[in-house]
This record gives structure tokens, sequence and C-alpha cells, in this order.
């Protein structure tokens, strides 16, 4: 039905809105719009940053295990370890 209604017929659709509610209170309702398109946005990239967050924390860590490194004995101690043997 709206396919069918043309250029001349929005015109004629445009002048009747701004003759009954004035132009004024088209532009408020144009921003309330804007604003409230904006929001929906906004909204949504917050929701798919959450899911992403919630994905990384449900998978598993990974567990590191670092290697310690040995005590470094001086000669000393080498030497009287092996006496001891």
């Amino acid at each position: 039905m709206l396919a069918n209604i043309g250029l001349p017929g929005l015109v004629v659709i445009l002048l009747i809105l701004v003759v009954l509610f004035g132009g004024k209170r088209i532009a408020e309702v144009a921003k309330g719009l804007g604003t409230g398109v904006k929001n929906f946005k906004d909204a949504v990239k917050e929701d798919e940053k959450g899911e992403e967050v919630q994905e990384i924390a449900e998978q598993k860590p990974k567990i590191v295990r670092k290697k310690t490194a040995t005590p470094k004995t001086d000669a000393k101690t080498r030497t009287k370890k092996t006496a001891a043997k």
C-alpha cells in the first residue's frame, strides 16, 4: 500500500503534518526518534561486548607451569658433597 504513494503523495502528507503539528513539534519528534535510534544502537553494541566478555570468561584457563631453576651451589659445597659420597 505504501509503495504506491510516490513523491507527490509524500509531499501532501508532509504538508498536512506541518499544518497539524507545526514545524517546531515535528523537529522535536524527529530529534526524539534520532536519540532513540542512537540509544538502541549503543545498547546493541554493549550487549555484543558483554557476550564477548562472557565467552572469554567461560573458556578454560591455560595452566602454565614455570620451570624453577635449581639452586646454584658453589665449588666448596659440591666438593663437600662429592667427598661425603
